[in-house]
This record gives C-alpha cells, sequence and structure tokens, in this order.
C-alpha cells in the first residue's frame, strides 16, 4: 500500500508545536510536582493526545495513520493456530529444551570429569 502526501509549508510548524506540547508536558509535571498524580497523569496524557493529533496533520503523521490502517487489515488476513495447535506446538517445544538440556548437563558433566583426570 502506498501513500502519496505532499508535505504542507506549515509541516516545520507543526512538528514544532508538537515538540513543545511535550516540552511543556515535561517542565509542566516536574514544576507542578506538588501537585497530586493523578491531574499530573491527566494532564500529560491530555497534552499527549494534542500532541499527537497535531502530529497526525503532518505529512508524515498522515503516512503513519495509513501504515497503522495497513497493519490492520493485514493482522485480519492471519490464521491464527487453534489451542490445542499452540499447547502441541509448546510441548513440543518444552520437550526440545529439556533434551537439550539434558544433554549439555551430561557434556559438561563429562567435560569436568576429564579435566578433573588430566589435572590431578
Amino acid at each position: 500500500m502506498s501513500v502519496e502526501t505532499t508535505a504542507s509549508k506549515f509541516d516545520t510548524a507543526k512538528w514544532v508545536i508538537v515538540v513543545v506540547l511535550l516540552a511543556v508536558a515535561v517542565v509542566g509535571n516536574s514544576y507542578y510536582s506538588d501537585q497530586s498524580l493523578l491531574y499530573r497523569v491527566l494532564a500529560i496524557v491530555a497534552i499527549s493526545i494534542v500532541a499527537g493529533l497535531v502530529a497526525l496533520q503532518t505529512a508524515k503523521g498522515a503516512a503513519f495513520w495509513a501504515l497503522v490502517k495497513g497493519s490492520r487489515t493485514e493482522i485480519r488476513k492471519v490464521v491464527w493456530p487453534t489451542r490445542q495447535e499452540t499447547v502441541q506446538t509448546t510441548m513440543i517445544v518444552v520437550a526440545f529444551v529439556l533434551l537439550a538440556a539434558l544433554l549439555l548437563w551430561g557434556l559438561d558433566g563429562l567435560l569436568a570429569w576429564l579435566v578433573s583426570m588430566v589435572i590431578t
């Protein structure tokens, strides 16, 4: 999916507004540290939403939104495994991990025994 967007002459100004809004959120959180955490978090969320909406009005923001919509479309096409397939695959992985762990444990024991024989 290709999205043709042309950069507006105001895109740079919009990105400056986004950066200023986020800076206001950070500085405001520090400045109002004596206020309730709930109010500070709500203010940061509100400012972040406004900054996100401004960012979506730019050419890169529109392209990002098109990518998100395309991703949602593609994820609907995925054939997800059934519960039984998931459990069976998980059990196979667990069995092979245990087998590999036992082999490595045995090899470690054998090498430790051989080294102890060489050293003494």
